[in-house]
């Protein structure tokens, strides 16, 4: 069996301990509150464009995690093009965050970048222990990466104007849950109880029983309410 390659036979660095990942940032932005979401997003992305810069500066390699928006034909090129030329809502955003020749690219199907790609991998290539994650949005994609990566051992660094959310209070309490000091119990404790309550997911279980019927939203204003 041939021996094991110790590198990437790349042009970006092979050997760091500190990473940059940036989550969905090129993005066509064609959803549901987008609208809201993309004057944030443009003022993140001017932010995290001199932070990019810096890094490539420091060789410190810049991993752009995606996702592929359902598009599962399309490879990152044909989706950056989408971006960058199309008349999608998010083109401004992409031509300020578009990659380098010298970054790396993921391509994700799901919520996290770790779920069925080879960002792990790529990452225990590079030697990287520390991650400094940024990107859309705090309280989906980041989120779920940010667990993910910490399950995997990696100390995590996530800028408080690095992310952002459709919800900007969403984002200020999942900024505020990176700042905590994190271990084995408390992170996946606070994970759960920040996702469980995330609208998309808590209509899913907050029905009746017999009923069916979903949670009144006075209760639910009270509940998220206690939580202040």
């Amino acid at each position: 069996m041939p021996p094991r390659n110790d590198d990437l036979h790349g042009n970006a660095p092979d050997d760091s301990r500190v990473a940059l990942v940036l989550v969905d940032v090129i993005n066509d932005l064609e959803f549901e509150g987008a609208d809201r979401l993309l004057p944030q997003a443009l003022a993140m992305a001017d932010r995290l464009a001199a932070l990019a810069a810096r890094a490539r500066r420091a060789r410190v390699p810049v991993v752009y995690v995606n996702d592929n928006f359902g598009r599962w034909r399309s490879d990152f090129r044909t989706l950056l093009d989408r971006c960058l030329r199309g008349p999608v809502r998010g083109r401004p955003l992409a031509r300020r965050l578009r990659p380098r020749a010298t970054d790396y690219v993921v391509l994700k199907t799901k919520h996290s970048g770790f779920y069925a790609t080879p960002l792990e991998l790529l990452l225990r290539y590079l030697k990287a222990e520390t991650l400094v994650l940024t990107g859309l949005t705090g309280d989906r994609c980041v989120l779920f990466t940010a667990a993910d990566a910490f399950m995997r051992d990696f100390e995590l660094f996530v800028p408080a104007d690095g992310t952002v959310s459709i919800e900007p209070e969403h984002n200020a309490s999942f900024a505020f849950r990176m700042r905590v000091p994190r271990d084995w119990v408390e992170f996946p404790s606070q994970f759960n109880e920040h996702w469980a309550l995330d609208p998309a997911v808590f209509a899913n279980y907050a029905k009746h029983y017999q009923t069916g019927k979903p949670m009144p939203q006075s209760l639910v204003d009270k509940i998220k309410k206690s939580r202040t």
